[in-house]
């Protein structure tokens, strides 16, 4: 299986984690569409159901590094 790069994984996990906040600040429409692209593009650059499974995937990543299971 190809793997994306850990540069493209972070570019991806760092809005993922901006637009989690405003999803509980706002629930805007355009918030939940934006975060279920990249949901979507983070699991299928490595291959897992969850961001926590991305996560993992990032250099220096921890067994505790974890996020919530979007399934």
């Amino acid at each position: 299986m190809l793997m994306a790069h850990s540069a493209m994984l972070q570019n991806l996990i760092e809005p993922y984690d901006t637009l989690r906040i405003l999803q509980a600040h706002k629930g805007a429409a355009e918030v939940q569409e934006r975060l279920d692209d990249i949901f979507y593009t983070l699991c299928v650059s490595t291959g897992t159901r969850d961001v926590a499974g991305a996560r993992h995937h990032l250099p220096g990543a921890r067994p505790q590094d974890n996020a919530p299971v979007c399934g």
